[in-house]
């Protein structure tokens, strides 16, 4: 089951927390890159857990980690590292938290050699979804196949993130996704 039909049979008080990211965050492009780093963080604490329990503390996620500001998590210390470890509000995994700071610094070091993790990425664009898993394990921590499968969906590199018949493909097209180009 997709996941635009799974909304229509949730009870409506999940719906509307699914809807919104649904209709305005699922497969739309995302340009900055700030924004780019904290879909990665979303997406790689949602392993092992629901997406709706990541949705529930997304505001959660984007106050502990400075508004996903890749500077400031990339020189995170050992005491924001316990901040985050004891911080009710997002996923306390100590793997999960490492690797969101060591992936700021990876991306830190992107935007030197490309000149923004967004351009990082279309720089290998188009790929295939196992070229992209593996080049995502070789310069990111925490990134297995459905956390990148997930993240390059919901960022707009890979299709899928929407039904062909779902009312929000349609905006998704007029977006002009990177899946819908090619080099």
């Amino acid at each position: 089951m997709s996941y635009c039909s799974a909304i229509e049979s949730m009870p409506e008080a999940r719906r509307a927390l699914h809807q919104k990211y649904h209709d305005h965050h699922y497969g739309f492009p995302i340009h900055d890159d700030n924004e780019l780093f904290g879909r990665l963080i979303l997406e790689i604490n949602q392993a092992g857990l629901s997406w709706e329990t990541i949705l529930r503390k997304e505001e959660s996620f984007r106050k502990a980690y400075d508004n996903f500001d890749i500077q400031k998590v990339a020189a995170y210390t050992a005491e924001d590292r316990a901040r985050l470890l004891t911080d009710a509000g997002i996923i306390r995994n100590k793997l999960k938290v490492n690797a969101a700071i060591e992936n700021a610094k990876a991306i830190l070091q992107l935007q030197k050699e490309y000149g923004s993790f967004e351009k990082w990425l279309e720089h290998h664009h188009p790929m295939p979804k196992e070229a992209w898993v593996k080049l995502f394990k070789k310069t990111f921590k925490f990134t297995g196949g459905e956390i990148v499968n997930e993240f390059l969906m919901s960022i707009g590199y890979l299709r899928g993130a929407h039904a062909d018949d779902c009312k929000i493909h349609q905006k998704i097209l007029s977006s002009n996704p990177m899946w819908l180009q090619s080099k």
